[in-house]
């Protein structure tokens, strides 16, 4: 009798054994699946921290190498500027007179024209003239007529010399001797 009534207890016992085995093994595989989803959102986020890295870097190698590249073109569209107002050739030709010179930037104005060119009036200088420009600086440049403006068409005794802005005189408007060298 007394194993009559120890079996059912003990029967309980084994089922809540099982039953808390049963709950630890769930609770163990929903820790488990838990700390993969953390560790998944973490390498994740590691990811994506190194590849914004990695773009940022790109990115500033990218502005650097333009930044660069666009300093060594206007260096060397300097260079070319100076170089052909370091001429020092002696050119003689016909003498036009003396006219009044300014100077602009076609860079500064969004063009690519260079600073090989002057602007005139095309009914005295037509386009591809070549001019030797002796400035009343003492400056000689010489220059290919290639571009003109309502200013040159008012004023038919006025040149527009392209030239950088770091290298036009202080003066700003000057007198200049022009004679046609071709």
């Amino acid at each position: 009798m007394v194993e009559d009534t120890i079996k059912p207890t003990l029967i309980s016992q084994k089922f809540e054994a099982n039953k808390n085995a049963e709950a630890r093994a769930e609770k163990l595989v929903a820790v488990k699946a838990e700390q993969k989803r953390l560790n998944d959102e973490a390498a994740a986020a590691a990811k994506a921290k190194a590849e914004a890295a990695a773009k940022a870097k790109a990115q500033a190698e990218a502005k650097a190498a333009a930044a660069k590249k666009a300093a060594a073109a206007k260096k060397a569209a300097a260079q070319k500027a100076a170089s052909t107002q370091a001429a020092t050739t002696n050119v003689s030709g016909v003498n036009k007179g003396t006219f009044k010179i300014s100077f602009y930037d076609p860079a500064v104005l969004g063009s690519n024209m260079g600073y090989g060119g002057v602007a005139a009036n095309l009914s005295v200088f037509p386009k591809g003239t070549r001019l030797k420009i002796s400035m009343s600086n003492g400056q000689v440049l010489y220059r290919t007529v290639n571009d003109t403006g309502t200013f040159a068409y008012s004023n038919p005794r006025q040149l527009d010399v392209a030239m950088p802005n770091s290298s036009i005189p202080s003066a700003g408007i000057l007198s200049a001797t022009v004679e046609v060298i071709g």
